[in-house]
């Protein structure tokens, strides 16, 4: 790894991902336990992740055009970071359905304040030829933060089991970590956005037809694909299914994210090479591969399989996705442009959700994967017709 390509601010953004990222995640395979065991029924569970997604969903353009407008993305990051972080106690402090609420809406708002300015800040830290691997290298980081985080909670689990809401308070410290990196990370200068004031709540909704061509075409084959992407909880319930038990289901999770985390930084080198849309397209396939074999697959070796294919097919196509916006709009406005589809992609992941649980109740399982696969499918063969029109990487 050549220092001149993973500057310092590379660096600190990366490890305040993990830090983030081990506080999240040692939570997310308890969350729904926990709020079972103070009262929540499946459906309250449902409406307060609807909520707290669609926070998220929208405050993540309107924070990114206003990182572009303002000229400064390390305020965006520290305040995202730090909401977040203060989420994890709030949670465990009280349990009106109330307070919940708000702490769950404070978490998801903290990450919609930080992911357009953060994703700047690698954009801006690099140039085209790199951005594979920096996002890449980004990518393993926080992944890295997800495998650790839930091995963390199975072990505190395993001496306390029950005890959610001690972890809980303890899932505050990795947070509080990330935070305190937050203030090492110097502003770079660069100059603000053409806007004569600070933008309107859905102001960057406008962006859409101010943006490149190429950007449009992109996005809306991203888009596409966001809503064939069912939630990852589905997977796991599949494996509920085949009478995995609940340490081998977060085993399994845990696996998943070790193949993500080790693979994101060769793999976005390798699109550095080979071009990111080429790895993108390959990305997508993957997956297509592994939902339309998970329905109509049993077995804890088949199951690690097509895990270790999904870490791939991950790799492949997170950061490569932002890279490629990245490389599309301006340095003023990247903030606003990967705002814009990160604010869109929430909501296209809670229709997607939605309609996957509903395929999963009236179809089965099986056809659920089915559909879901084939129409990614159908994304790639977008993907491969507009392929010449993305002439910027």
């Amino acid at each position: 790894m050549k220092s001149r390509i993973l500057t310092r601010t590379i660096l600190l953004v990366s490890f305040v991902s993990l830090f983030t990222d081990i506080a999240s995640e040692m939570l997310y395979p308890v969350l729904p336990v926990y709020l079972t065991s103070i009262g929540f029924s499946v459906l309250l569970i449902g409406i307060l992740e609807g909520i707290a997604e669609a926070v998220a969903g929208l405050s993540k353009g309107y924070f990114g055009q206003s990182s572009d407008v303002l000229g400064k993305r390390v305020p965006f990051v520290r305040a995202g970071y730090g909401l977040s972080a203060l989420s994890k106690p709030m949670m465990a402090l009280f349990t009106y359905p109330w307070w919940i609420f708000l702490a769950r809406t404070f978490d998801r708002l903290g990450k919609g304040i930080r992911t357009g300015a953060r994703d700047a800040i690698l954009s801006d830290e690099t140039t085209a030829e790199h951005k594979g691997r920096v996002f890449g290298f980004h990518r393993s980081m926080d992944t890295v933060g997800a495998a650790i985080g839930p091995l963390l909670a199975l072990v505190f689990l395993w001496f306390y089991p029950g005890e959610y809401k001690l972890l809980f308070y303890l899932a505050f410290a990795p947070g509080l970590i990330a935070v305190g990196l937050t203030f090492l990370m110097k502003e770079r200068k660069f100059e603000a956005s053409q806007a004569k004031s600070k933008p309107g709540f859905l102001a960057y909704l406008k962006y859409w037809k101010q943006s490149a061509f190429s950007y449009r075409l992109l996005v809306a084959g991203l888009l596409m694909f966001a809503l064939f992407n069912s939630s990852d909880a589905f997977l796991l319930l599949a494996l509920k299914k085949d009478h995995i038990s609940d340490t081998g289901m977060i085993g399994m999770y845990i696996f998943y994210n070790l193949v993500y985390a080790l693979a994101s930084y060769p793999l976005g080198a390798l699109a550095d090479k080979i071009g990111l849309k080429t790895m993108l397209i390959a990305g997508l396939i993957l997956f297509a591969g592994v939902y339309l074999c998970f329905g109509f697959t049993s077995g804890t070796v088949v199951f690690l399989l097509l895990f270790f294919f999904y870490g791939i097919y991950a790799a492949s196509t997170e950061g490569i996705s932002k890279a490629m916006i990245s490389n599309m709009a301006g340095r003023q406005e990247t903030a606003t442009a990967i705002g814009f589809y990160t604010s869109f992609a929430s909501i296209f992941s809670l229709l997607s959700g939605s309609l996957a649980g509903i395929l999963w109740f009236t179809l089965g399982m099986k056809l659920m994967f089915v559909i879901s696969g084939t129409g990614v499918l159908l994304t790639v063969v977008y993907f491969l017709i507009i392929a010449k029109k993305l002439v910027r990487e």
